[in-house]
């Protein structure tokens, strides 16, 4: 489990098949083999290391419902070790289990800060609410708008420096986990609601 609060941006050392390899600094104090990394919001498990690299296996399914078969020698990548139960909570609680991704739709200044609005299908968006958490890229952020196709979050400037979310360009995918809590409710009164249409036709 996450938090989306991105500790470091590390670099891509080499892709090849299933294999990522990511060079990094900060990440690596504390971390063993087994552990779990988020590598741009996705749960990854350290398959070796050493001292400025960490590997990484990457399943066929991961490539297909994320961004990272599009990582190239040199790309930055948000990284996040696992939280521990001492640690606060400083974003909220993310899986690292990215359902899919959104394409960066506009770049909109606002005084300091920055609006970035993403567009999504509808699937996904049903469980996007307004001042509700989202995370983009493993970057735990809060929605302040929602229309029919799209949303929007705003990153100060700490967030502008420390994460990878202003090297893309509108037409880019960013991985997209919305909020556990959400789709969970939306299961529980799906159920129900099939439960009674059951019941109603019996």
């Amino acid at each position: 489990m996450f938090t989306g609060i991105v500790e470091e941006v590390g670099s891509i050392a080499r892709r090849e098949g299933g294999e990522l390899v990511v060079a990094c600094s900060i990440v690596l104090d504390g971390t063993q083999l087994g552990d779990s990394i988020a590598v741009n919001g996705v749960d990854l498990t350290v398959r070796a290391m050493d001292a400025a690299t960490l590997t990484f296996d990457v399943m066929p399914e991961t490539y297909r419902r994320s961004n990272l078969v599009e990582l190239a020698v040199g790309s930055p990548v948000n990284l996040e070790r696992s939280v521990r139960p001492t640690d606060r909570l400083s974003g909220h609680i993310v899986r690292g289990v990215v359902e899919t991704t959104c394409t960066l739709d506009s770049v909109t200044p606002e005084g300091d800060a920055l609006v970035l609005r993403y567009r999504t299908p509808p699937e996904y968006l049903r469980n996007i609410v307004m001042k509700g958490p989202v995370c983009l890229d493993g970057v735990s952020l809060t929605v302040m708008g929602r229309d029919a196709q799209s949303f929007s979050v705003s990153i100060v400037q700490f967030t502008q420096e420390h994460t990878n979310l202003l090297s893309r360009r509108p037409g880019d995918r960013v991985n997209l986990e919305t909020d556990i809590l959400a789709r969970y409710v939306e299961q529980l009164l799906d159920a129900r609601a099939e439960s009674q249409q059951q019941a109603q036709q019996q």
